[in-house]
């Protein structure tokens, strides 16, 4: 933002008195030559030695300034992550370790900055020594030539008039120099931003039928059904060369319930990132109702998932708002219908405002199992069909899962569902299992085979099951 907005005044403003004090000089240089060559030609000794100077500043000038962007930058990620983490900074007693840490960047910014300054301003006042100087040599020829009889001192007076005014255009023609100098690493930094290219992105000819973001042609849209199959894929993420998943083929039919297991960090999610199409196959096809995921548009894809993530975020705004993200024209009796089917019709009523309560920024004003539960009903409003649920029950307590579980399965009927689960006993009902451990799924089939193959996910259910029933002992 504060790229844009250096940019932004520099167009808006500093350009257009650049365009006025260059014009200003040109005239003025056209009537000067009329009047006495020579004499102009002195005045434009100046040109060459600006360049050489300007040539030497900027060098250093782009180099500072790309250095205070850079530490800019670290400084408002910092100190948004003071905000953001607050919490956690007290409880773990490193308020003064964030502080020194803060005061190391923004003393390095202010001693950058000074360095910066100090060389902008040595160079506006080396080229105001150099135009004064050329007016001195201006006087003392143009004195020569009058005391010669070859110049009348009314014309060696206008010649000096015309000099003089020449030295505040000159002055702003630097100050913007010094400006786009400056400048330029911000045009840098936005460049680099802007030609980023996704990962991931249609085609021209899946554009040119469904549309983009920004111009989508629902007319050509069809209506997603919801079986899914993957075909020999293998995958990799960008930034690493160890293979996730090889050869890996599964036919999901429409409706099914597909839950994902496994320890943490074992790669749960990789399934449902290709699913959904944040990333795409190294090699292989991920089809959707019997078509290549990438011969359509992201837009349309993304518009009939329904994602409710392990972390829940809602949007500052009332609870009606955060709802109709799922559903523009929902109307209330369709938000309450949603909100009762995940049990959080009575939740919602006992708030100040009902549907008009504020949730705060990012939902602070609500306990993170019922930021989840608002989630879940602005999924089920969605009416997608294809459901992501990411460990969607892990910030919910026991009596409150059981309630909810009950939804789950209202929500998964008829629809196809993805569950990656931390709490096995959340998936014994699913129709395929698919356990991973490593990146890679070592075994899929129902709970029932699973337990009796008596592999990992035997014993992942068992571990569970025994710490579960420990819990239970002690209370």
């Amino acid at each position: 933002m504060s790229d844009t907005d250096r940019i932004g005044t520099l167009v808006s403003w500093h350009l257009m008195q650049f365009v006025w004090n260059f014009s200003y000089l040109f005239f003025v240089f056209v009537v000067m030559i009329r009047i006495d060559l020579k004499l102009t030609l002195y005045l434009m000794l100046l040109i060459p030695v600006a360049a050489v100077l300007i040539a030497y500043f900027q060098k250093h000038l782009v180099v500072l300034n790309r250095k205070i962007r850079e530490i800019n930058s670290r400084i408002t990620g910092n100190f948004n992550e003071g905000i953001t983490g607050a919490r956690s900074i007290r409880t773990l007693v490193v308020e003064d370790t964030m502080q020194k840490d803060f005061e190391k960047d923004t003393d390095l910014m202010r001693k950058t900055s000074i360095n910066a300054t100090h060389y902008s301003a040595l160079f506006s006042s080396t080229v105001t020594i150099l135009s004064s100087i050329a007016l001195s040599l201006v006087l003392w020829q143009g004195g020569k030539l009058n005391l010669a009889g070859l110049m009348q001192i009314g014309t060696l007076s206008v010649f000096m008039s015309y000099a003089l005014n020449m030295l505040e255009p000159v002055q702003g023609m630097i100050e913007m120099i010094s400006q786009l100098i400056a400048v330029q690493v911000n045009i840098e930094r936005l460049n680099r931003l802007l030609n980023t290219e996704s990962d991931v992105k249609d085609s021209a000819e899946v554009i040119e039928k469904y549309g983009d973001v920004f111009e989508p042609k629902k007319e050509n849209w069809e209506k997603l059904k919801g079986e899914v199959e993957f075909r020999n894929v293998s995958f990799h993420y960008p930034d690493g060369d160890e293979m996730v998943l090889e050869n890996f083929s599964l036919h999901i039919p429409q409706g099914m319930n597909v839950a994902i297991v496994g320890e943490t960090g074992a790669g749960k999610s990789t399934l449902v990132n290709l699913i959904c199409r944040f990333f795409e196959p190294t090699e292989g096809q991920v089809l959707i109702d019997g078509r290549d995921v990438r011969e359509r548009s992201q837009l349309w894809l993304h518009s009939n998932i329904g994602y409710v993530l392990q972390t829940p975020h809602l949007f500052s705004g009332t609870v009606r708002e955060n709802m109709r993200y799922g559903k523009p024209d929902a109307t209330d009796d369709d938000i309450m219908k949603a909100l009762k089917l995940v049990h959080a019709d009575e939740m919602v009523s006992r708030m100040p405002g009902g549907l008009d309560a504020e949730v705060g920024e990012g939902g602070d004003l609500l306990s993170t199992g019922e930021k989840q539960l608002l989630s879940f009903a602005r999924a089920l409003l969605a009416d997608p069909g294809i459901l992501v649920l990411d460990e969607a029950t892990s910030s919910i307590d026991t009596e409150t899962e059981k309630a909810i579980q009950d939804a789950i399965n209202v929500m998964i009927r008829g629809r196809t569902s993805f569950m990656i689960a931390h709490r096995l006993s959340t998936v014994v009902d699913a129709d395929v299992i698919l356990v991973v451990s490593d990146g890679v799924i070592v075994e899929q089939g129902t709970h029932r085979e699973l337990m009796e193959a008596g592999g990992y996910y035997y014993r992942l259910y068992t571990r569970q099951y025994e710490e579960s029933m420990t819990r239970e002992a002690l209370l």
